[in-house]
């Protein structure tokens, strides 16, 4: 009989100062089922908010999501989360006994969607994602999966999920996690994602890794998907004018 697999997915949202305020992580069977789950704010970095603050876009407009006013309504709404006690602040030292457990118990794969970005906002902090023997980024197998098929480009179309040009005229559609699931789950009405930790992993995440585990064997997923890559979602590419 084959060993029991599991996945590891972690989710963070960070400081200005590139360290995790808001860790969640959820352990599931191949078949999607939560196994356990872990929802904390960093001791010391979500609770020292004037050397810490929870990251910010100074350019962006006061009602966007990531403007410096709605960093303080974040916080705020963190606050009331720990005080109704659907999160707990636990210190850096908690967290990695509780993935040490995790590990010793189900030796999960790790990932993540944009795993080199919660691998190094982790590494930042002092969290030990660097245990976990085998991992895979959650994006770049959803990119390789299902960026280009007629499906996906339908709902991108449907959503109108286009960047914005860059300066030097290059337009690319979405492959984000928001944009993902609404495919994964045929629901282009999908809200977008909360941007809290353990909401975005089981909400977002889970339904995208658990329709990649329903076709996918798990030596495509660690080997065989090709990282996100902009110039081949350019629109001039994949769309045509009507």
């Amino acid at each position: 009989m084959s060993k029991k697999q599991y996945f590891l997915i972690v989710d963070t949202e960070t400081t200005q100062n590139n360290l995790v305020a808001d860790f969640g992580a959820v352990i599931v069977d191949r078949k999607g089922k939560i196994i356990t789950q872990c929802a904390v704010m960093v001791d010391g970095i979500f609770t020292d908010s004037e050397n810490n603050p929870l990251f910010f876009d100074s350019k962006a407009d006061g009602s966007a999501l990531w403007s410096r006013s709605s960093a303080d309504k974040r916080y705020r709404a963190y606050s009331q989360m720990v005080a109704n006690g659907s999160r707990m602040i636990a210190s850096v030292a908690a967290i990695n006994r509780w993935l040490e457990r995790a590990n010793t118990e189900y030796s999960p794969i790790l990932t993540a969607y944009n795993l080199s970005f919660d691998l190094g906002k982790c590494e930042n902090t002092g969290i030990d994602l660097r245990q976990f023997d085998q991992s895979f980024c959650l994006w770049a197998a959803a990119f390789s999966a299902y960026a280009h098929t007629r499906g996906f480009r339908q709902l991108v179309l449907d959503t109108h999920a286009f960047n914005s040009p860059t300066s030097q005229g290059n337009m690319s559609f979405k492959t984000n996690a928001e944009t993902m699931t609404r495919y994964v789950l045929n629901n282009a009405n999908l809200a977008d994602e909360p941007h809290t930790a353990l909401e975005d992993a089981i909400d977002y995440e889970l339904p995208i890794l658990a329709k990649l585990l329903r076709s996918y064997t798990t030596r495509w997923l660690l080997e065989d998907s090709q990282a996100y890559d902009w110039r081949k979602v350019q629109v001039k590419d994949w769309f045509r004018p009507a």
